[in-house]
């Protein structure tokens, strides 16, 4: 009896010895090489897996993309100046079987393999093309890495540069280029907003000259119509003045004349003409009054006394 408990826990323990190693479980992002007898009969997965204990042996594969970072590294380039580089790599296998079958470190000949390409690549280009065409040495470098993990099953999906680190000489010159571009850069900047602002006052200055010059014409248009309409009605008052309003103006010429200190007067011959216009209206005014016309005569009788005929023009009396 004690020999059967015996012999069932021997069972048992070698059951949950061998069961672990027996049964597998892979999950969808990986699958399992599987060696029997370190003979490779394929890979397998994802689910459940039983292997034969002791005779199968699996490894298992990851089929994620992964990264692996590349230290600094020092490469010369095309102009011998040194430089110090660092970037990431991402990987994806593609195929299980060569990935374990075609390398024995993935990794570490990745890291080896980057180191050197990195400075092939570099070696061919110029310290001012390094430092501005990283997209362009990414794709290089992915290029010449694709190339050479491809044979292991292994793709490389993507290089991304992450830091460089040029010579300190260089980095003094590129901090001075740095300030010199920012102080051409303001100088620029002021020079634009100087002549913008000059640009706006010459235009406002523009506008009010315009506008001056609209108010000054429309002004004088404004004048020249008041004087017209002004001379116009002159001309229509003028029209409406009969000969006896002038003769009085003419009279009253005389009388002013009359008051002169001169001997001599120049009498134009218009005026024996009005002379002779006040003798019919002495003589009218004398016909219908009486006795205020014989006033009115003897008032008008100096002026008109002269019968002779009127001198020509620029005689003297």
């Amino acid at each position: 009896m004690t020999g059967t408990y015996i012999a069932i826990g021997i069972v048992l323990f070698l059951l949950l010895i061998i069961l672990p190693r027996a049964i597998k479980i892979v999950p969808e992002y990986q699958r399992m090489m599987v060696f029997r007898l370190g003979r490779a009969i394929g890979t397998k997965g994802p689910g459940l897996i039983i292997l034969i204990p002791i005779i199968d042996r699996g490894i298992r594969v990851d089929l994620r993309e992964q990264y692996l970072e590349i230290p600094h590294q020092t490469a010369i380039t095309e102009d011998n100046a040194p430089i110090s580089i660092d970037f990431i790599v991402f990987t994806k296998v593609v195929d299980a079987a060569m990935s374990v079958l075609s390398v024995q470190n993935f990794e570490g000949a990745a890291q080896n393999i980057a180191a050197t390409t990195l400075r092939s690549v570099v070696g061919d280009m110029i310290l001012d093309d390094v430092l501005a065409k990283r997209e362009t040495m990414n794709e290089v470098l992915r290029a010449k890495l694709d190339e050479v993990t491809e044979r292991w099953g292994v793709k490389v999906t993507n290089v991304e540069i992450r830091e460089i680190i040029p010579p300190p000489t260089v980095q003094e010159a590129m901090t001075r280029q740095m300030s010199a571009e920012r102080t051409r850069r303001a100088v620029v900047t002021e020079a634009e907003g100087n002549k913008q602002a000059a640009i706006t006052v010459a235009e406002g200055n523009k506008q009010a000259a315009i506008l001056n010059a609209e108010g000054d014409r429309q002004a004088a248009i404004l004048r020249a119509e008041g004087f017209a309409l002004a001379l116009s009605k002159i001309f229509d008052v003028a029209r409406g003045v009969d000969s006896n309003t002038m003769s009085l103006q003419y009279l009253d010429a005389l009388k002013v004349i009359g008051t002169s200190p001169s001997t001599k007067f120049v009498i134009p011959l218009e005026l024996a003409t009005m002379l002779q216009g006040l003798s019919g209206m002495g003589k009218s005014f004398g016909g219908g009054a009486g006795g205020n016309g014989q006033a009115a005569g003897e008032g008008t009788s100096a002026p008109s006394a002269p019968s002779a005929p009127p001198a020509p023009p620029g005689t003297t009396s």
